[in-house]
C-alpha cells in the first residue's frame, strides 16, 4: 500500500548511514523503500558502492516507531509527505542528483508556474531592500512564484513583497515543523500559507534548526528554480553556498553588484568576478533574462544604461566583436580566436558584463547583448 511506502521511506531515511543519494540508490535497486527496508541488509552486495556498514542500521525497529509517530504528527498538522521516487516532489528539484528523498509540505505548489529564487544576507541594507521592492513592482504583471529561506533580512523582505504583490511564495525551512526559526517570522509563515504560499522542508518534525541544516537547506532553494538572484551577501555568506549549488545544478545565477567597500556586497562582487554569477545591470535586462514580462516603463532603473555615451577600449571592443560574431563562444575558443590568454580575457568579460554588453552562461560561454 502507498501509506506503507511513506512509513518505510521515513524509517529508511532515518538510518544513520542513509543519506539522500544512498536512499535513491536503494530504491532504484529494490524497487521501493519497503523492499529496500526488508532486503537491503541481506542483499547489500547488489548495491554498487554500498557496503555492509552502510546498511547496518536498516531494519532497526526504533526507526519504524519513529516513522509511525511522524505519520501521525503530519496527519494531525495537515502536513503533506512528498516522496521523490514516487514523482511527488517538484520536477526541477528532482533533476538534482542529491535532491531530498522526502519533502514535508504545507500548502500546494503550482508546478506549472515559473519559480525565481531570491536570497541574501540577514543584514539587509536600504540598497538591497530598494532592489527587492523595485523588482516586485516591475514584475507586477508577471506570473511566477518566489522562493527564499524565511530568514531575517533579504529572505523576509522577499516573502513580504511577494504577499504584498499577490505572488505565491515558497519558504524553505531548515528544520522540522515542530519548530519555526526565527520565531520572529512565525506570523509571516502563517501569512504565507493564508495567501496561497507554501512551507517546505526535508527535515522530519523533530529536527531542530541546527547550524549545519541551513547549508543543506540552501540546495533546495537553488534546485527548485531555474534561476537564483543573490541580492546582498558578504564573503562566505550562506547565499554564496546557494549560488554554488545553483551553478552545480546548471542553473542561472544573477548577483547585484555593489561598492567594493560595502561588506554586504562583497560576496556578490566576488561571485561576479569569478564568473559564478551574471551581474545585474538593469531591472529590464534581468527581467528579460528571467523570461518574465518587461517592467513598467515608468520604472526607474537602479543602473541606467546609455549606449550613446559608451566607449569600449581596444581589448573590450576586440572581445565584444568576437563574441558578437560567434554567439555562445567558449572561453577557450575565444582565447584561440583572438590570441589572448584566458586569464587576461576574464577581467575584460566582467567589465563587458557590467556594461551590459555581454552575458555569461554555464560552461564559460558568452553571447553579446
Amino acid at each position: 500500500m502507498i501509506s506503507e511506502e511513506y512509513l518505510y521511506s521515513i524509517a529508511l531515511r532515518e538510518c544513520s548511514q542513509i543519506g539522500d543519494i544512498h536512499f535513491h540508490k536503494l530504491v532504484r535497486t529494490f524497487g521501493s523503500a519497503q523492499d529496500a527496508w526488508k532486503r537491503a541488509k541481506k542483499e547489500y552486495k547488489k548495491l554498487e558502492g554500498i557496503g555492509q556498514r552502510t546498511v547496518s542500521d536498516i531494519g532497526n525497529k526504533a526507526h519504524l516507531e519513529f516513522a509511525e509517530e511522524e505519520l501521525d504528527f503530519c496527519e494531525k498538522n495537515n502536513i503533506q509527505i512528498r516522496l521523490r521516487h514516487l514523482q511527488e516532489t517538484p520536477s526541477l528539484l528532482n533533476e538534482c542528483n542529491d535532491a531530498p528523498a522526502i519533502l514535508y509540505q504545507k500548502g500546494n505548489i503550482d508546478e506549472a508556474q515559473p519559480k525565481v529564487s531570491i536570497v541574501g544576507t540577514r543584514n539587509m541594507t536600504t540598497y538591497g531592500k530598494q532592489f527587492i521592492e523595485d523588482f516586485f513592482e516591475a514584475t507586477q504583471s508577471s506570473e511566477y512564484t518566489s522562493v527564499s529561506g524565511l530568514a531575517l533580512g533579504i529572505d523576509k523582505e522577499v516573502h513580504e513583497q511577494s504577499i504584498r504583490h499577490r505572488k505565491p511564495t515558497i519558504a524553505v525551512l531548515a528544520h522540522g515543523f515542530r519548530y519555526l526559526y526565527p520565531a520572529k517570522n512565525r506570523k509571516l509563515s502563517e501569512k504565507i500559507l493564508q495567501e496561497g504560499g507554501v512551507l517546505i522542508t526535508e527535515f522530519s518534525s523533530a529536527r531542530k534548526p541546527d547550524r549545519e541544516n541551513f547549508i543543506q537547506r540552501n540546495r533546495i532553494v537553488a534546485g527548485i528554480s531555474p534561476a537564483t538572484i543573490v541580492v546582498e551577501t558578504g564573503f562566505g555568506g550562506g547565499s554564496v553556498s546557494t549560488a554554488a549549488f545553483a551553478n552545480d545544478y546548471n542553473r542561472d545565477v544573477f548577483a547585484l553588484p555593489g561598492k567594493i567597500t560595502d561588506s554586504c556586497s562583497q560576496g556578490c562582487n566576488q561571485l561576479i568576478f569569478h564568473n559564478k554569477a551574471t551581474a545585474i545591470s538593469t531591472l529590464k535586462d534581468l527581467i528579460g533574462l528571467l523570461g518574465l514580462n518587461g517592467p513598467k516603463e515608468k520604472m526607474e532603473e537602479l543602473f541606467p544604461y546609455c549606449e550613446t555615451t559608451l566607449q569600449l577600449s581596444g581589448n573590450q571592443n576586440l572581445i565584444y566583436q568576437s563574441i558578437k560574431d560567434q554567439p555562445q563562444i567558449s572561453l577557450d575558443d575565444l582565447a584561440q580566436r583572438i590570441d589572448l590568454a584566458t586569464h587576461k580575457i576574464l577581467p575584460i568579460i566582467l567589465e563587458l558584463e557590467l556594461l551590459g554588453k555581454v552575458k555569461s552562461f554555464s560552461g564559460r560561454q558568452f553571447i553579446a547583448i
